[in-house]
């Protein structure tokens, strides 16, 4: 069972100070979607009938749940992510603290949150260790990603039903034909006039939508008000179940991706420099507003390459006359909220603001969110700094009023520089940096290049005179590329927050790459390499990490049933040839490549003593690329981790540490050493001193040493081909790459 958490600086640390090794996966990431009915993103049937909907059975049933804690816990991994969202637990309706019973007043999900309560306490018995991640991505469902209720778009004016036309979101569940949905076309939401409104008002609406007043309160505060209180009232409920909180729960995230809408645009009629994702249509903020309120428009087209986006030509968006706001007389009782007189519906609210002219359709305020009311111009810096750090503190001392050892995961908008809050009363001893970072190329294009790659964050940093300085040519430079702007953004953590731990919440690679050609053959090979890549940058940064992700719905077909997205370690699609689903399954096509990597389903007792033991192959049965993520990593460190690392194409792990004191007999220095690398009787061991043991049924290596500075290395058995590491590799890459140039 895990102990009490400690922070020390940067470090976590156990009981017995013991360096613990956060080392986990998001579970699961079909959370963002209900169960009853199962509104996968592609499916449009019921889609909008949100305020009936339940999310009992996340992020996976009850009964199940066995059998994904045991795979998760033979992975090597002691902490969960946890992934619910709002609209879990408030989807009926805004909850009415003080009239309920008075007509129409929404309720929390109580059926869900007991689930929860039960699923909690069954990761307890895998000793996991847990955090709650109130989850969004470009706000809602509704506005094409997850998060939020229905009757919040509601509450803001808008019309969810219209999003399609006006493009004010692309949702996939209501796109044309689903199939083609265009890869990672979703997270142009985040640029288009839904969540670039929702945002604003979330966030800023007391400054920049003061006429938007609904129960006598403004927007900012009704949504925020909302959402603390929802995830407060889940916090409770935990609390009062009496045998969660601190050793399983042991903290909570803040919203994920905050997203600062328009503030601080100095221009709605152009790209902002910032705005690094253009694909498709990609509209200025005015170009939005207008096909919004139902105007045509000729909008800019762009694609996305290894390069990034590209401008691919035009196309004419044209709502004809169909608005993305609610029209004035739709019924606004619904909800049983009253909305203030001077909020009109049908009409544009940055109309109603002064900031356009729909009579002539012309921008009188260009500026008009680029500063607040006094004059202080914005930025997004400045973003960060108040409206997103004003919403984190009311969150914390939410989750602090009932959680009161809570560890708080702070989660700035993405790539952005964190808050500067050091030696702050916001720096308290018990906070975690959590950014996320992505190879955006890889993600993006759905490919995994061996040539080269782009140094992002020093893009974003300004760190080079042209992006063309940024480039990293060969594996191995963009591997030490990886880890350099991980590092970056973990010192950027300690710069601006303090000498804090950092754990990246969300980091991960697509599986379908190549136009899913490894689904045709079982060749994983570009999909090792990429996660390979990604674990090399984590373990040389020295960071935590949660995966992104586990989805125990994913198939070849939609991936993790979410806006095409396909990152799950895990699919049902990813059978072992001799199970009775594949024998079924005309399309398994069994051949030398994929019975290499095909291994047999699990034999595990379930016994509680037993519940720790490991059939080696168990672990990969449904596992893609299980040779790059299952890899072994130090759990309790008597001391300090000075370095650790695994190599995979040696299958080698390197550990060197620091320590003020020999270890005690009971509290020796524990590692994770998975027989799937290192069978029990193809291992070497060697130590600078000590003694050690290999407990291979339980996957841990225990290892007594003395003070001072000590090491030790793990030979197994070598499971990639012997050109994974090629000779020469990074040459070849440069010449190619130099052909290319003069071609």
């Amino acid at each position: 069972m895990p102990s009490f958490l400690n922070i020390d600086g940067p470090y976590f640390r156990d009981e017995h100070n013991r360096q613990v090794t956060l080392r986990g996966v998001n579970v699961a990431s079909d959370a963002k979607m209900p169960t009853k009915p199962n509104l996968l993103s592609h499916v449009l049937e019921d889609f909008f009938d949100g305020d009936n909907v339940s999310f009992v059975g996340r992020p996976f049933a009850l009964e199940d749940a066995d059998v994904h804690f045991r795979r998760l816990r033979n992975c090597g991994y002691n902490v969960i992510r946890y992934i619910y969202t709002w609209e879990a637990i408030e989807a009926r309706g805004p909850y009415v603290f003080l009239r309920l019973g008075e007509g129409h007043s929404g309720i929390y999900d109580d059926e869900w949150i007991e689930s929860t309560i039960a699923m909690l306490r069954k990761a307890k018995e895998y000793d996991f260790m847990i955090f709650m991640d109130p989850h969004q991505d470009a706000w809602s469902r509704f506005s094409g990603g997850s998060g939020a209720p229905m009757w919040t778009l509601y509450a803001m004016g808008l019309d969810p039903r219209t999003f399609d036309v006006t493009e004010a979101a692309l949702v996939h569940n209501s796109w044309p034909d689903p199939a083609t949905f265009p890869k990672m076309i979703w997270s142009t939401n985040y640029q288009r006039l839904a969540c670039q409104t929702i945002f604003t008002m979330f966030f800023a609406g007391r400054d920049f939508a003061p006429k938007c007043i609904i129960d006598g309160r403004n927007i900012q505060d009704y949504l925020q008000e909302h959402f603390i209180n929802a995830i407060t009232y889940l916090a409770k409920k935990i609390h009062e179940a009496g045998d969660l909180e601190d050793t399983t729960v042991i903290g909570w995230e803040s919203l994920n991706e905050p997203n600062r809408g328009l503030v601080g645009y100095q221009r709605l009629d152009v790209i902002p420099p910032e705005q690094r994702l253009q694909k498709g249509t990609s509209p200025t903020a005015w170009q939005a507003i207008l096909t919004g309120s139902g105007r045509a428009c000729e909008i800019d087209t762009w694609g996305f390459g290894g390069t990034g986006p590209y401008k691919t030509g035009s196309a004419l968006v044209d709502p004809e006359g169909v608005q993305a706001w609610l029209p004035a007389d739709c019924d606004d009782s619904r909800y049983g909220w009253k909305r203030d007189p001077g909020w009109k519906l049908g009409e544009c609210i940055w109309a109603q603001h002064g900031v356009w002219d729909p009579a002539t359709d012309t921008i009188l305020k260009n500026d008009y969110f680029g500063k607040t009311p006094n004059g202080e111009l914005l930025s997004v810096e400045r973003f960060t700094e108040t409206y997103f750090l004003d919403h984190y503190r009311k969150y914390v001392a939410a989750i602090r009023s009932v959680h009161k050892n809570a560890i708080m995961f702070c989660q700035p908008p993405v790539f952005e520089i964190p808050p500067s809050i050091k030696d702050t009363p916001d720096a308290d001893d018990r906070m975690v940096y959590a950014p996320h970072f992505y190879d955006g190329i890889t993600l993006m294009t759905k490919k995994w290049n061996r040539l080269w790659n782009i140094d992002v964050l020093g893009v974003l940093r300004g760190r080079y005179l042209a992006p063309a300085f940024a480039l990293k040519v060969g594996e191995t430079a963009i591997r030490n590329c990886f880890r350099d702007q991980l590092k970056a953004m973990k010192q950027e953590g300690v710069d601006n927050m303090g000498l804090t731990p950092c754990v990246f919440t969300e980091i991960g690679i697509p599986y379908d790459m190549d136009d899913k050609y490894a689904y045709k053959n079982g060749d994983y090979i570009s999909q090792i390499r990429a996660l390979d890549a990604n674990h090399y940058a984590l373990e040389g940064a020295q960071v935590g990490f949660t995966l992104w992700t586990y989805c125990v719905e994913n198939t070849h077909e939609w991936g993790d049933q979410w806006n095409g997205e396909d990152l799950s370690i895990f699919s049902l699609d990813d059978r072992p040839p001799n199970s009775s689903a594949a024998a079924n399954d005309s399309t398994t096509v069994i051949d030398a490549a994929n019975l290499k990597r095909a291994l047999t389903t699990s034999t595990m007792s379930t016994t509680r003593t037993d519940l720790q033991k490991i059939a080696p192959d168990a672990i990969v049965a449904g596992s893609r690329a299980a040779e790059a993520f299952v890899r072994p990593s130090p759990v309790y460190t008597a001391g300090t981790i000075v370095e650790s690392g695994f190599m995979l194409s040696s299958a080698t792990f390197d550990l060197k540490l620091v320590a003020g004191k020999g270890t005690e007999e009971t509290t020796p220095t524990e590692m994770f050493v998975p027989p799937f690398h290192f069978p029990k009787d193809g291992t070497a061991v060697t130590v600078s001193g000590g003694k050690w043991e290999y407990d291979v049924e339980r996957s841990v290596l225990r290892w007594w040493h003395a003070e001072g500075e000590q090491w030790i290395k793990i030979t197994g058995t070598g499971r990639m081909s012997a050109d994974y590491d090629d000779e020469g590799y990074a040459e070849t890459c440069k010449r190619n790459y130099r052909a290319c140039v003069v071609m």
